[in-house]
């Protein structure tokens, strides 16, 4: 499904060089997987787009592992082969780090057990009627964990990446402006890593921040703040890309609200009702909604406000049974939800060729429509062959002799 947002201002003289931004929302690892599928799939229907070299990234919770890595010069091909294929020389990802038990965040509650039921024994015998069992579980829920999972171990796998093969874990270091966006959790507030005074921050670190969902990860302590998932606030964040300046962005959000109706009338096998996939489906749908609600009433706002931009958003269709009915954590479906996103979002570019390719051409991209129009296509046969295994040094002579030839092609 495709939200288009022309702008009602051009502004901008002929032969003047577009500004490109990137905007990629969170939805678990599975979401993840949906938007690296899209990715790759505008990447191969869009001529001229080169999604690591775009000007301004935009990232939360699961997309910011998305922005982070375009933003240092991995691409689509390189992340499918690291998270889909794992034949990749440029990192090795094990799925099973994003399930380890928190146990660190365990012993801590554990640790303050004596201390609670000291306290609330010490309560009950000074003020015995002023106790009661509002009170008890209140106390109990400090031992509660702050989350299920350890993402100790995601920070250190994103380390890992941005370090080696020339790339770079300082935002400082990046030629192209990257945002991470985290939640204060003792404020409320948004925060824009990569920005002026969140710029120190390691990337992998805030990526980590980003990511904290509330209940799975525990919040992230940064200079002494606590920082968790970046969607608790809003969904996209595209206005931070167009407030700086981008005339095109694109945005990527992998979850919206399932409608059975519309999935029952066009054929799709679905239960009569979403109250029989139990708490799950209902807290699933709840969650869905309540981002969808914040995303229109964002969408709205960049109308207005941003008059002299084009917005074009990428999201799942409402009555798309794949995205809806599998687990967000469920990684053996990785490959089929990436390849699932890839063919609906070149479905998607084809059914509106008409209007798409005048707007991406303002930007000079060339909607490809042998590509779009292509049903037999697939991701994984997007990915050619694999290629040499590269060093370091390689890796970096390659890099080098890139930004040599854009700075080359620039100047002229």
């Amino acid at each position: 499904m495709l939200n288009v947002q022309p702008a009602a201002r051009r502004p901008r003289g002929k032969g003047s060089k577009s500004r490109i931004g990137l905007a990629v929302a969170g939805g678990g690892p599975i979401g993840g997987m949906y938007e690296l599928g899209a990715l790759r799939a505008m990447e191969d229907a869009l001529q001229g787009l080169d999604l690591t070299k775009l000007d301004v990234y935009v990232g939360v919770s699961s997309g910011a592992f998305l922005s982070a890595g375009l933003a240092n010069r991995l691409g689509t091909a390189e992340m499918c082969r690291i998270f889909l294929t794992h034949d990749s020389d440029q990192a090795h990802f094990r799925p099973e780090v994003f399930l380890r038990p928190a146990l660190a965040e365990y012993g801590r509650r554990l640790i303050s057990v004596p201390r609670v039921l000291a306290g609330w024994i010490g309560d009950l015998i000074t003020k015995p009627l002023d106790t009661d069992w509002s009170d008890v579980l209140g106390r109990l829920g400090t031992l509660i964990p702050t989350g299920l999972f350890d993402n100790q171990a995601i920070e250190e796998f994103l380390r890992g990446v941005f370090e080696s093969h020339g790339r770079s874990n300082d935002f400082r270091a990046l030629r192209r402006k990257l945002f991470v966006i985290s939640v204060d959790l003792d404020t409320g507030q948004t925060v824009r890593f990569g920005s002026d005074g969140f710029d120190h921050v390691p990337i992998s670190r805030a990526v980590q921040a980003s990511a904290a969902l509330p209940g799975l990860y525990p919040p992230v302590e940064i200079d002494g703040r606590w920082y968790v998932d970046g969607a608790l606030r809003r969904t996209l964040h595209a206005s931070v890309a167009l407030e700086e300046g981008c005339d095109l962005v694109i945005g990527v959000n992998p979850l919206v609200p399932f409608d059975a109706g519309l999935a029952q009338r066009n054929g799709r096998a679905v239960p009569e009702s979403l109250m029989e996939g139990g708490l799950p489906a209902v807290l699933s749908q709840t969650f869905r909604t309540l981002l969808r609600s914040r995303m229109q009433v964002g969408m709205e706002k960049y109308q207005r406000q941003y008059q002299k931009s084009d917005l074009v958003l990428f999201e799942p269709n409402p009555d798309d049974v794949e995205m809806f009915f599998t687990n967000v954590f469920s990684y053996q479906s990785r490959v089929r939800v990436a390849e699932h996103a890839y063919r609906a979002t070149l479905s998607d570019l084809h059914a509106r060729f008409d209007e798409l390719a005048p707007l991406f051409a303002r930007h000079g991209l060339q909607l490809r429509k042998e590509i779009v129009a292509d049903r037999n296509r697939e991701l994984m046969a997007s990915l050619g062959m694999r290629p040499p295994r590269r060093t370091d040094a390689t890796t970096r002579l390659r890099r080098a002799l890139d930004e040599l030839d854009q700075s080359i092609s620039t100047r002229h």
